[in-house]
């Protein structure tokens, strides 16, 4: 596996790692995920510089000439992930809104794309300083890559994402929509007896609570069950 492979896997990681950040609740897991979203950055970052000296070393190569090596400080700097945007939909194209201030101002040439059937990334050099970059790899559906472009608008990038069949997305990535139908009751759950939650809430509570709280439910339970007998046996 090459090196921008490996990226695109750790980015896909990533993705994955930051859906999962979104819903968490527990603090625990938070910390857990945030930890292992730092760790992905960080190996994301030291591929990067590895795959962005590979290119220094062919340039100079294809052109027997080191003083044509561009932008030296920017293939060196800090690279900043892009991790907020948004995104909508018209019926032939995905748009993608990537907000940087001052970007309508560098040269054209510092903002770079690629796209491919499944995937596209975003390479903005030298914006005051820094380098930003985008990479969405497992796109939902199908894109077409030769008609794909990006706008530069005023303090925004907008990515332009032809779909090659007009049908609607619900997600912009298949991470997106696998997270999202794991959280879907089955069919099964969806016709069990409601109080089947309640119970199972319950017997965790009484699993993981202390003796006082052992003694709670099951005075509780025990109260429950006799009010239901007396029920049961009135004489109507």
């Amino acid at each position: 596996m090459d090196i921008k492979e490996q990226i695109a896997q750790l980015q896909s990681d990533l993705d994955e790692v930051n859906v999962l950040l979104e819903k968490a609740v527990r603090k625990r897991v938070q910390d857990v995920l945030t930890a292992e979203k730092k760790k992905i950055e960080r190996e994301i970052v030291s591929k990067q510089q590895q795959q962005q000296q590979q290119h220094q070393l062919l340039k100079q190569k294809d052109s027997g000439d080191s003083e044509k090596t561009l932008l030296p400080s920017t293939s060196r700097g800090y690279t900043v992930k892009i991790n907020n945007y948004g995104w909508d939909q018209s019926d032939k194209f995905v748009k993608i809104y990537i907000t940087l201030n001052g970007v309508h101002k560098i040269p054209a040439d510092n903002i770079q794309t690629n796209f491919t059937e499944r995937s596209f990334e975003v390479l903005v050099k030298d914006l005051e300083g820094k380098n930003y970059q985008m990479n969405i790899n497992n796109l939902l559906s199908a894109i077409d890559a030769e008609e794909s472009f990006r706008k530069v608008k005023t303090d925004m990038v907008l990515v332009m994402c032809k779909k090659k069949t007009q049908q609607k997305w619900e997600f912009l990535t298949q991470v997106e929509k696998k997270t999202n139908d794991k959280k879907k009751p089955s069919a099964d759950t969806a016709d069990t007896d409601p109080s089947d939650g309640l119970m199972n809430i319950l017997k965790k509570m009484y699993d993981e609570g202390n003796d006082e709280m052992k003694r709670t439910i099951n005075k509780a339970w025990t109260e429950s069950r006799e009010k239901q007998n007396k029920v049961e046996n009135m004489d109507f």
